[in-house]
């Protein structure tokens, strides 16, 4: 890997005629300093978020996306075989993976056409930039894709440019139909195949998942969306989304479940990652109440 200035060039200045070049180095030795002080110092900033002087917002460290990043880490570090989240031999997890769709378009298709979806964390066997930086494809061999998205008090969102009926929980399982076309692997091949939202228990209890997670209503959907192609999707609808919709399961589960299940294990952890949720908590309410005073204000 080349240094920072050896792939932008050098870094001169004219000065009565001179050139000055950037300091010579070992380039070993140059990435881990510059490693070492980014590390730091990016380190220092996010811990400016817990004092009264941020240097950015707080919600940039304190929301569900890293809330789940340090519940995976965790897991992937202490095996609980059979748990949902478990990171079986050989797997792997990773946050905003990119999700093929088969439902794209070119020309007068275009008008139908939606990108790929990020996936706020994903569990299994899989590979990232085959194709793209996030780019996630299934290897050859794999038995276990679990797909997560992380809430704290905000629903699925409701669709997509194209499709505004098309919800996050259709989507997503359209998307990991589209995964194991793409690998050319049945469902019926996986031992562990899901997709789970994570959220508050309060928002799980108050059942603010549960219409769009059923698989009668996925199903609807993802239907509606294919026969927008007229026709030129069915044999994907058949032969790859609805066994896919027949394996795959689909649920909920909560922050505060996990968080048991870690403390059960390993206290510590557990109590750190629990200050982190109820940072998230209270940052997320904030945000909420000032989102709700502006739309009061516009009215």
């Amino acid at each position: 890997m080349k240094a920072p200035w050896s792939r932008i060039g050098a870094l001169t200045s004219r000065r009565g005629g001179t050139r000055e070049r950037a300091p010579m180095k070992s380039r070993p030795l140059i990435r881990q300093d510059g490693l070492s002080l980014a590390t730091k110092r990016i380190g220092a900033m996010m811990q400016s978020c817990a004092t009264k002087l941020p240097v950015f917002p707080p919600t940039t460290i304190y929301n569900e996306g890293w809330l789940l990043r340090l519940v995976l880490d965790w897991f992937s570090t202490h095996p609980i075989e059979g748990h949902p989240l478990n990171v079986t031999e050989n797997g792997r997890w990773f946050s905003k993976a990119l999700l093929p769709t088969t439902f794209t378009g070119s020309g007068k298709a275009a008008r139908l056409a939606e990108s790929p979806t990020h996936a706020d964390a994903v569990v299994g066997h899989f590979d990232v930039g085959t194709n793209g930086k996030a780019d996630l494809s299934l290897r050859p061999d794999a038995k276990h894709l679990v797909v997560l998205e992380a809430k704290m008090f905000n629903g699925l969102s409701h669709g997509v440019t194209n499709a505004k009926y098309f919800d996050q929980a259709a989507c997503t399982v359209a998307c990991i139909a589209e995964i194991l076309r793409c690998a050319n692997r049945p469902a019926s091949d996986l031992s562990r195949l899901c997709f789970y939202v994570v959220a508050p228990q309060v928002q799980i209890a108050r059942s603010v998942f549960e219409k769009a997670m059923s698989r009668s209503s996925i199903a609807r959907k993802v239907k509606r969306r294919v026969s927008e192609y007229g026709g030129k999707k069915d044999k994907w609808y058949t032969d790859w989304f609805q066994p896919t919709l027949q394996q795959i399961e689909v649920g909920t589960l909560s922050w505060e479940e996990l968080l048991r299940t870690i403390g059960e294990h390993d206290s510590s952890s557990a109590a750190s990652i629990q200050w982190f949720y109820l940072q998230c908590i209270g940052f997320s309410e904030q945000t909420s109440k000032g989102s709700s005073q502006r739309d009061m204000r516009e009215e």
